[in-house]
C-alpha cells in the first residue's frame, strides 16, 4: 500500500490554500488525509498526530499555517517524516511573516519550505519524495511533466502564430 500525506492545517481557513494540494494528491493516486491542529490551541493533539505518523503509513507531512506559522516545525520537532511548509498569506504582511517563520528551523529539525499560498507546489514535492521508492508514482510524475512540455510547446506555437500572422 503507498504512503499516505497528511495535510495539517492551522485552522480551516486555510482550507482554500490547501485544496489545490488535496486535489494533486488525488489526482495523483495518493492516499491523504487533511487535520486542523494548531501548534498553540491544540499542541498535544498536534505533537500526537506526528509522532504516530509514520506508524500510521504516512510518508510526508505537508503542514500549512499563517503569521507566526509554528505548526511545520511543532510537526518537525515529532517525527522524522519530511515536513513540508506552506506559508499563508494570513495577515497584513502579505504572508511574509509566515514565511520567515517557516524557514527558519534551527539545525537538526528541518522544514521544507514552499511560496507563501504554494500549496500545490508542497504536493508536488512530496509526491516526489514518495516516488523515490513508488516507481508507479514516478511515471505519473514524469507523464505530468511531459504534459506541461507539451503545453508550452504548444503556447509557443500558438505565439508563433500569432507574431506571423
Amino acid at each position: 500500500m503507498p504512503r499516505k500525506v497528511a495535510v495539517i492545517m492551522g485552522s480551516i481557513s486555510d482550507l482554500e490554500t490547501v485544496k489545490p494540494a488535496i486535489r494533486l494528491l488525488g489526482e495523483l493516486g495518493i492516499p491523504n488525509e487533511a487535520h486542523v491542529y494548531s501548534a498553540h490551541r491544540s499542541p498535544a493533539q498536534a505533537a500526537d498526530f506526528a509522532g504516530a505518523a509514520r506508524a500510521n503509513g504516512f510518508g510526508a507531512i505537508i503542514a500549512a499555517a499563517g503569521m507566526a506559522a509554528h505548526l511545520a516545525g511543532a510537526l518537525a520537532a515529532q517525527t522524522t517524516l519530511p515536513v513540508i511548509g506552506v506559508p499563508v498569506k494570513a495577515s497584513r504582511f502579505d504572508g511574509l511573516d509566515a514565511l520567515l517563520s517557516t524557514v527558519q528551523m534551527p539545525p537538526g529539525i528541518p522544514v521544507a519550505t514552499v511560496a507563501v499560498d504554494g500549496a500545490y507546489n508542497a504536493a508536488m514535492l512530496a509526491a516526489q519524495i514518495l516516488a523515490v521508492e513508488d516507481t508507479e508514482l514516478a511515471q505519473k510524475l514524469a507523464a505530468q511533466r511531459e504534459q506541461m512540455r507539451q503545453g508550452v510547446l504548444a503556447k509557443d506555437t500558438q505565439l508563433q502564430s500569432l507574431l506571423n500572422s
